[in-house]
């Protein structure tokens, strides 16, 4: 078996997918892919693996046994490959690179995430209203408009929101912080969107129309308090 490793020898194949591995016993832990089967039955949760050494590392998240240490931070990590990828924050590495954007990720799930940017793959879907999400933490993010959960908390008027973005910009209204300047004439805002419409004062530009009588506005309320009061009939 030893000498495999020098000539490259395979001699044990799957009959299914013609793979090929040096040791018969990995050729049974391959056979499992194909018929699922899970012989490592943990006992506490019952949870199965198809691989002893799976199950070892499953066992860790019950005991709390981390057994690879960071030598620059000391910090412990329940598997090797989670030290791996916890070593590239040190390093600063990032050997994952989009071929479409040449932007560089220090772990492969990060470059998988960003390039749905690029294709418009939408995986995580919301199993009440069935809207779609290219991440999971905007899902994540969605659900909490149904279960109505706000786990962020103002610390210092209590004030709850569903979102850590709504409540970043909420604090500027007790710091007064205003990290958005206009840079044409150097108004400042606590928020894109505000700066976004203060830029319209600028340009010109009224995105929003009434469907009455095709008058446009520069804000969304300003065009809803007109329809209210439009009497012109209405145009397809």
């Amino acid at each position: 078996m030893h000498m495999r490793k020098h000539t490259g020898e395979k001699p044990y194949r799957c009959q299914l997918c013609q793979k090929s591995f040096t040791r018969n016993g990995t050729l049974k832990m391959h056979m499992r892919t194909h018929t699922g089967e899970k012989p490592y039955r943990c006992q506490l949760c019952e949870k199965s693996f198809a691989k002893g050494s799976d199950l070892q590392k499953h066992m860790r998240t019950h005991t709390g046994e981390k057994l690879y240490r960071c030598q620059l931070c000391q910090k412990t990590f329940t598997r090797r490959d989670y030290l791996k990828s916890h070593m590239i924050a040190h390093t600063g590495e990032k050997p994952y690179m989009c071929q479409l954007c040449e932007k560089s990720f220090s772990r492969r799930y990060s470059l998988e995430s960003h390039m749905r940017t690029h294709t418009g793959k939408k995986t995580y879907k919301c199993p009440l209203c069935l809207k779609s999400f290219t991440h999971n933490s905007g899902l994540c993010a969605h659900m909490r408009i149904h279960t109505g959960e706000k786990p962020y908390t103002c610390q210092l008027c209590q004030k709850a929101f569903a979102q850590s973005g709504h409540m970043k910009r909420h604090m500027r209204t007790h710091t007064g912080e205003k990290p958005y300047m206009c840079q044409l004439c150097q108004a400042s805002f606590a928020c894109c969107g505000s700066l976004q419409t203060h830029m319209r004062i600028h340009t010109g530009e009224k995105p929003y129309m009434c469907m009455l009588c095709q008058k446009t506005f520069t804000q969304c309320g300003q065009m809803k308090k007109h329809m209210r009061t439009c009497e012109e009939p209405q145009k397809c």
